[in-house]
């Protein structure tokens, strides 16, 4: 981890998801135990007055730690949280952004705070974070 790397305002290189699948959906409620109809069922959807299922929330979430993790290591992660702002329907193909927002130093540790979106290709914003990074 440069000192030029982590400079305020710093945009790190996306990471692009792969489009989100009814398979993708079914395995990562295998995988966290969600198995909420909302996600899977398309009848249950469609009573609800929706067209389709949707992505987990904490699945984009999890594609965001992937970023982090590519961006530094797991143990200079201090805090992560996020805010589910929109859906991610079936076919949507995410893309997670990373921003170095301030660098401070507390209680003798150097650390950046991270702004983290993950967006769709039609500009819609669909998780909005934060993460706080060890630099040293």
């Amino acid at each position: 981890m440069t000192t030029t790397t982590w400079s305020v305002g710093h945009e790190f290189a996306p990471l692009p998801v792969e489009p989100i699948s009814r398979t993708t959906l079914a395995l990562f409620a295998g995988g966290s135990g969600d198995h909420n109809p909302i996600h899977l069922d398309l009848d249950v959807v469609k009573s609800a007055g929706l067209d389709d299922v949707f992505a987990h929330g904490m699945l984009s979430m999890a594609y965001l730690a992937r970023l982090l993790t590519r961006i530094a290591p797991q143990q200079r992660l201090r805090r992560y949280g996020v805010r589910f702002v929109s859906i991610t329907p079936v076919a949507a193909e995410p893309v997670c952004r990373a921003r170095v927002d301030s660098i401070d130093e507390v209680k003798g540790e150097r650390l950046a705070t991270l702004e983290l979106t993950v967006t769709l290709a039609d500009g819609t914003t669909t998780l909005r974070g934060h993460a706080v990074v060890a630099l040293d």
